[in-house]
């Protein structure tokens, strides 16, 4: 029977975020930026005050909980998609 971690509980049923599925495992940076903020933009449900805090919340705990459980490129891809939330933050102030 595998481990059952609660971080993989909450990655999966976030009560603030409706995630698209495999979100943390696509391969485009962009891509993943753009549903992480999309769904923060369509949630009536997330703590942070903007959408743009509450998805780089949830991809920050999806890389810290996943820890030395990621291999590099999936972690660059992540820290990526990180730059890229960024960029569409500052693309829409």
């Amino acid at each position: 029977m595998a481990e059952h971690k609660w971080s993989q509980d909450v990655t999966a049923h976030s009560d603030a975020l409706d995630l698209e599925e495999g979100v943390f495992t696509w391969s485009d940076p962009e891509r993943i930026a753009r549903s992480l903020l999309r769904s923060a933009q369509n949630s009536t449900r997330r703590k942070a005050s903007s959408p743009y805090r509450s998805a780089m919340s949830m991809l920050t705990f999806y890389i810290n909980r996943a820890g030395s459980g990621l291999s590099d490129e999936r972690r660059e891809v992540l820290e990526r998609a990180k730059d890229e939330l960024r960029r569409l933050h500052a693309d829409e102030e």
